[in-house]
């Protein structure tokens, strides 16, 4: 059994690295239907919030729900390195959602409903990954011959933490302009200011410490996963912003790495 869970690892990991280059390709010419990008043509939808909880959730019930089967369940190094993979996920789960439709709810906002397909692919992928990297942390690391763990974890974690900050501030920014209502309007200040989609930026720094943190295939999958998945999105924001604002719109902030892209 446990050699076929592990042939059944392997393979999903497999499937993190295939799944990289076509979601880049794709998303480099058909923009996911939501937000900025809303367009009929994909099927029913739901309320944002909704799809929000429902698509992220995995990465939080299944990570909980294998967690405890792995032989490193009770090792104290492997709780604490999954502790910051729940807690963003918790914040985007719970916490986002939440705060989507408190500050919306009563605004005349246009970001529309969400794609049910949309929420469902990602949905799937949550599965692979919250699997993925439960599974890896709690039975197939090796926590006693890594003896720099404690140096990469550190490291890692601080790297982490700054880019969950820059995400959680630019959300927070978003959300607040559609609680004005009155139509899409240009962020403004922090990072706002060098790139056009922080929120994003965040995000990829983010894993890219959790990447260092796990030191694993698993970690370096998600964080370029999250770049085939971020970037090409990034970029058709900074092009709406630009189509959309013209002159109005600071030509010097970059879509999403400051100073260079």
């Amino acid at each position: 059994m446990a050699l076929s869970d592990q042939t059944f690892f392997h393979n999903c990991l497999i499937a993190l690295y295939l799944i990289a280059p076509p979601t880049f390709i794709s998303l480099r010419f058909l923009q996911a239907p939501y937000g900025k990008h809303r367009r009929p043509g994909w099927g029913p939808t739901m309320s944002p919030p909704l799809a929000w909880f429902l698509m992220e959730s995995p990465t939080l019930w299944l990570t909980l729900l294998l967690f405890p089967s792995g032989r490193h369940s009770s090792n104290p190094k492997a709780l604490l390195l999954i502790t910051p993979f729940l807690f963003h996920y918790f914040h985007r789960t719970c916490l986002y959602p939440l705060r989507l439709h408190r500050d919306t709810a009563s605004s005349k906002s246009s970001a529309g409903g969400f794609p049910v397909s949309v929420a469902a692919m990602a949905f799937g992928f949550n599965l692979l990954n919250a699997y993925l990297q439960g599974r890896w942390i709690s039975e197939y690391k090796d926590y006693e011959s890594d003896g720099w763990f404690w140096w990469r974890f550190m490291g890692g974690l601080a790297v982490f933490g700054y880019g969950m900050g820059v995400n959680i501030w630019s959300d927070s920014v978003l959300v607040g302009l559609k609680k004005e209502g009155g139509g899409y309007k240009v962020p403004k200040g922090g990072w706002f200011e060098l790139v056009s989609c922080p929120n994003y930026y965040g995000e990829i720094v983010e894993w890219a410490g959790w990447a260092v943190m796990t030191w694993s295939w698993v970690g370096l999958g998600f964080f370029l996963y999250t770049c085939a998945n971020l970037v090409p999105r990034a970029r058709a924001n900074h092009r709406w912003y630009l189509e959309k604002f013209g002159e109005d719109y600071p030509k010097g902030r970059k879509a999403v790495l400051p100073f260079l892209y």
